[in-house]
Order: structure tokens, then sequence, then C-alpha cells
């Protein structure tokens, strides 16, 4: 009897499949099995965008109903997401079996936490609080007050939690109890420096914190939807899902999408004027140079189909094209660089809030990196420079109280009193 060239030892049924040397077929039940799995990935993949899309839609939803509510309403929006990110960033290093035998540590986090945020906030809104209350006098003098001694207060609040970290020091805990000390405050720096400059571009009108907060989002949906669709080529390898190809899609998208929106946004009062006080009312200014539209007149060699015969262009439209260069080109190395921690301590997400997006850190990585340069760009290329009336006044209303304008008053009418009398 003929023996199977394709049979094990003799008297077992166990056929090997085997490929020509050189061919390129690939065996049915490899491409079956491959096949199945790639259905599998390809489910998976649509199912997390459709999560994605669902979850984006819904902040998309709630960003701008907040931004309609105003000022006010956007500075307690940052304040919840600063307490989302604290909280993720203080389970990053946290260790349950630690914390069991000190009772009481995790709470000195947020004593710290809340000092920081009583102190940011304090510093940069004190002012705009003393205008919101100028009418009562009550108030007026119990604001005044805590203000005075607004610093000495975080600083005592600080102290009473220095004190009660050294009090609850324990053997054999110390290099656990100093980490999460060294790593709260690191915590608290890249947070609120950030937000610090946050919160002045809202008071100095939405526009500024609008536009690039926009230009992000846009940025990072744009990038998805054409990674998901065309990207082959890997960007960075920190970042194995960035692609080349959705890197410069979301690029030439944020740019003009920057030099769109920012003729949209500029024509709303609102959202260009800065706030004074902490009122929640409806803005009306002058809107300055910036927002005044310049007309240019469309060559007569347009083709006909073209339906405007003049272009009004906002100058403010020309710095947006640079937040959009920024936004699209330098701001995401914020999220490589959350790219990086993470894959330093070994999680896939900071947390789990937002579904389809990871956690409140993971969508603010570049907002962090993008508000510090919006901040930067507006004081240095937008905001005037030399002195003038409004910007006299606007040191005046802010940094001086009522009593101390009043003098000011007094004394500058006897100033123009005396000049008056001299000439004549």
């Amino acid at each position: 009897m003929q023996k199977d060239s394709n049979s094990g030892a003799p008297g077992t049924h166990s056929p090997r499949l085997r490929r020509r040397r050189g061919s390129n077929e690939v065996p049915g039940e490899v491409v079956k099995a491959n096949g199945a799995h790639m259905l599998v990935d390809d489910r998976n993949k649509y199912k997390s965008m459709l999560i994605r899309l669902y979850s984006t839609l819904w902040m998309i939803g709630g960003f701008a109903f907040i931004i309609y509510m105003g000022h006010l309403y956007i500075w307690a929006m940052i304040v919840v997401i600063q307490i989302f990110m604290a909280k993720e960033l203080f389970n990053l290093l946290r260790k349950a079996h630690e914390d069991k035998q000190l009772p009481g540590f995790r709470l000195l986090n947020w004593h710290f936490f809340f000092t920081a945020l009583l102190y940011v906030y304090g510093r940069i809104l004190s002012q705009r609080l003393v205008n919101t209350v100028t009418s009562d006098k009550f108030l007026y003098k119990l604001v005044s007050k805590l203000i005075k001694y607004h610093m000495v207060t975080c600083y005592f609040l600080y102290i009473a939690g220095f004190m009660w970290f050294i009090l609850t020091l324990k053997k054999r805990r110390y290099k656990y109890q100093f980490g999460q000390y060294a790593w709260t405050h690191m915590i608290l720096i890249v947070v609120f420096t950030q937000s610090s400059f946050t919160v002045a571009n809202i008071f100095e009108g939405i526009f500024w914190f609008l536009l690039p907060a926009s230009l992000i989002v846009i940025n990072d949906i744009a990038a998805y939807i054409f990674g998901f669709f065309f990207g082959k080529t890997p960007l960075i390898k920190l970042s194995p899902k960035k692609t080349w190809e959705g890197f410069i899609g979301a690029s030439v998208t944020t740019i003009i999408s920057a030099f769109l929106l920012a003729n949209i946004f500029g024509r709303f009062g609102w959202l260009t004027c800065p706030r004074k006080d902490l009122s929640t009312g409806w803005l009306d200014c002058d809107p300055g140079p910036l927002f005044k539209p310049d007309y240019f007149t469309v060559p007569e060699w347009f083709p006909s189909w073209f339906p405007w015969r003049e272009i009004s262009v906002l100058p403010v439209q020309w710095h947006a094209v640079w937040l959009g260069l920024f936004a699209s080109i330098i701001a995401p190395f914020g999220g490589f660089f959350a790219s990086g921690f993470k894959r330093a301590f070994k999680i896939k997400d900071f947390g789990d809030s937002i579904p389809g997006h990871g956690g409140m850190t993971d969508r603010m990585d570049c907002q962090m990196v993008m508000a510090v340069f919006a901040y930067i760009y507006h004081q240095s290329f937008v905001a005037p420079q030399n002195l003038s009336v409004e910007m006299i006044l606007d040191q005046i209303v802010m940094n001086l109280n009522f009593e101390e304008q009043q003098l000011l008053y007094s004394k500058l009418g006897q100033i123009i009193q005396d000049k008056m009398f001299g000439e004549s």
C-alpha cells in the first residue's frame, strides 16, 4: 500500500497544510480565521466610533448652552473640570492598601486643592467681586475686608495643611506620604496654572476663550475622522493611533475653521465685550476696530457662479489664523505628552468619566497648552500696548475701592481747576 505523502506517522490521520515554496497563496482556513477576526475588530471599531460620536454631541450641546449663559457659568464649568482632573490625577498614584493605614490622608489632598482654588480665583476675581457689590454698602464693606485678608487667610490654610501632613506621618509610610505630598503639589501647579490663563481669557471677552477651545475640539474631531478613514502612516510612537493623514487633514481643517469661526463669533457683542464684574446680564459695548469689518471687492475675473461681489473680513480673523496654526501644529503635543505620561504609568486613560473619550484629563491635555498661548498672544499682539483713557479707567475701576475712587476724583478735579485758573 502506498503511503500518503501528507500523512504523519503510520496509522494517524493528521493532514498538514503545505504551501509551495515561493507561492503567494494563503490557505483557505487561515483566510477564514483572519476574516472572522477582522470582522470583529471592524465591528468594535465602528461601535467605539458611535459611542464617541454620541458623547461628543452631548458635550458640544452642553458646552454651547453654558457659553450662552455667560461668563460666570463658564467659570463655574472650569471649576468643575478642575475638580474632575484633580480627582483623576490624585488616583493615579493612589495605593489602596497604603491609604487604609492612613485614615484621613486622602482628605488632605482636597484641603490643598481648595486652598489653591481660593487663592487663585481670589486673586483673579477679587476686584470684579467688589465692582459687583458696590451699590450695597454692607456687602461692599464685607467683601473689602475679605479681600484685604485674602492672602493671609490662604497662607494659614496652607500652613494648617502642612501641619496636618506632618502630624499624620507614620513609620514605614514615609516614602509613600512624601511622594503623595509632592505629587499633590505638582497636580496643583499643572491644573491651576493653566486655569488662571483660561479664566483671564473668559473675562477679556468670551471670544478669546471660545475660539481657542473650539479650535482644539475641531482639530481633535478632524484628526479622528481623517485618521479613521484615511490613516495609514503612523505619526509618533507615543500615540500609535495617530497618523500623518489625520494630522495633516486636521491641520488644514482647523486653520480654515479658525478664519471662518472668527467672523461668526466676532459679530456677537456679548462674545467680544470684556466683563468687569461678576453679574450675569448681557453685555453691550463698542467692539473696537478688531471686530469692525473691512470690505473687499471680488475681482472681475472670479467665476460668475461665485455668489458674492463683496466680501467682509474682520481684522480679528487674521489673528485667528495664528491661533489655528498653533491649535493644529503645536497644541497636539500636549496630547503626545499625556500619551507618554499614560504609558509611563501603564494606563489607557486617566479616567472613564466621558464614554468613548476616557477621563476629563484626556480631553483637557491640548486645551491647557492652547489656553496659555491664547492669553499670551492676546496680551502681546491684541491688547493695546499704549495707555489710553479707557485702559486707565479700567485700571481705576478694577484696582481702587470706592473711597479711593472718590479721592482720585476730587484730587483730579482740583488739578484740573488749578490748571484752568493758571491758564486764565
